[in-house]
Order: structure tokens, then C-alpha cells, then sequence
């Protein structure tokens, strides 16, 4: 006769253990935040490097320009042009100053000796009982006007032949002559003075005509 032993005891089996829906909710949450996180930080990183190729383009850029800037300056060609353009301005400026020369030489622009010549002239022509009290020499010469006093009207055509001989003078006559007598404060005979005043002109002028 046989018997059969049961050896199974339920305590000896491995028990599963299962997850409730609250763990199961805290894993998923952990891990759709993790890759939010993830997903921010490379956001990031993209953004951060996009900047750092912009600003390289733009420093690229700047730095090609900068080149063919220094490149057309430096260049053979450009040197030669700005050589010749200085050669051209030297040129300019050296056949302005020559024809300025001329133009003072030739004595086109007027009087370029001052007035000095004719305060000699004038002090060299001395004549006696004749004396000048004035002169105006206006602009470059055209004009020439003596005011003086004399004691003998004969003298006056005489001093202004001498006084056209001189160097300055030549070229150069009085168109009009005015004689006065000049003013006193009493009308007595013995008040009338010795002698006449004059002026010369070597042109029309308004004074000669007043």
C-alpha cells in the first residue's frame, strides 16, 4: 500500500509584491520632471551657443572688412594715385605762387613799395617861402593830393617841376590846382596874411570842387 506525502507548503512560495496606483503616479511625475529639466537645460545650451556663432559671424565679418579695407589702402595702386595726386597739388600751388610773383613784379596789383618813397620825394623838394601842411596818397597811388601854403604863387610852378622829377613821381601830374586865402578872426588890413594857400590834385576831386 502507498502514501503519498505532500511536501508543498504555501509559506515556501515567493509572494509578488505589486505596486499601488499612488507609486506608480509619483514615478511618472519624477520622470516627465526630469525630462522637462533635461529638455530646458539643452534649450538652453542651444540658445547659448547660437549667440556665441552670431557674435563669431559678426566679428568675422568685421575682421573681412576690415582687411580689404587695409587692402586698398596699402594696395600699389592706391599708393601711386595718392602719390600723384600730392605731386599735382605741389605743382598747383608752386604755379600759383609764380604767377603771384609776376603779378607783384609787374606791379598790376598797385603799390607794393608802401608810401615811404613819397614822404622822401616830398621832404627832398624843399623850396624856400614854400611849405606843405598835408598829403594824401590814397589806394595804390592813383590819387595824390598836397595841401601847403606859399608866400609866392611864382614859386608853385616850379616846385612841382622839380617835384616831378623824382623817381616816384613819375608818371604822375596834377590835374587841378585851388589857391585861397585863408581865414582870419579880424578883417583889419594889417591881419591879411603874407600868403596863399594851395591845394594839388592829380585827378578830379570832390575837395577841388568845393
Amino acid at each position: 500500500m502507498s502514501q503519498q506525502i505532500n511536501l508543498f507548503n504555501p509559506a515556501f512560495v515567493t509572494q509578488r509584491k505589486h505596486f499601488s496606483l499612488l507609486t506608480m503616479l509619483q514615478a511618472l511625475v519624477m520622470i516627465v520632471a526630469g525630462s522637462l529639466l533635461f529638455y530646458g537645460y539643452a534649450l538652453y545650451q542651444v540658445e547659448q551657443m547660437g549667440k556665441q556663432s552670431a557674435e563669431s559671424g559678426k566679428r568675422y565679418n568685421a575682421e573681412q572688412a576690415n582687411l580689404a579695407r587695409y587692402a586698398a589702402e596699402f594696395s600699389p595702386q592706391q599708393a601711386n594715385q595718392a602719390l600723384q595726386d600730392e605731386v599735382r597739388r605741389l605743382e598747383k600751388r608752386v604755379a600759383e605762387q609764380a604767377e603771384l610773383i609776376e603779378v607783384i613784379k609787374s606791379g598790376a596789383v598797385g603799390n607794393t613799395s608802401g608810401y615811404s618813397e613819397y614822404m622822401r620825394a616830398f621832404s627832398r623838394q624843399v623850396a624856400q617861402g614854400l611849405w606843405l601842411t598835408g598829403f594824401r596818397v590814397t589806394g595804390d597811388a592813383a590819387q595824390i593830393s598836397l595841401s601847403g601854403a606859399v608866400i609866392n604863387p611864382e614859386l608853385l610852378p616850379a616846385y612841382i617841376q622839380r617835384l616831378s622829377k623824382e623817381s616816384v613821381m613819375r608818371g604822375k601830374t596834377f590835374a587841378t590846382l585851388q589857391m585861397r586865402q585863408p581865414k582870419v578872426a579880424s578883417q583889419g588890413v594889417d591881419a591879411t596874411p603874407r600868403y596863399v594857400e594851395f591845394t594839388l590834385h592829380s585827378g578830379p576831386d570832390s575837395e577841388a570842387k568845393k
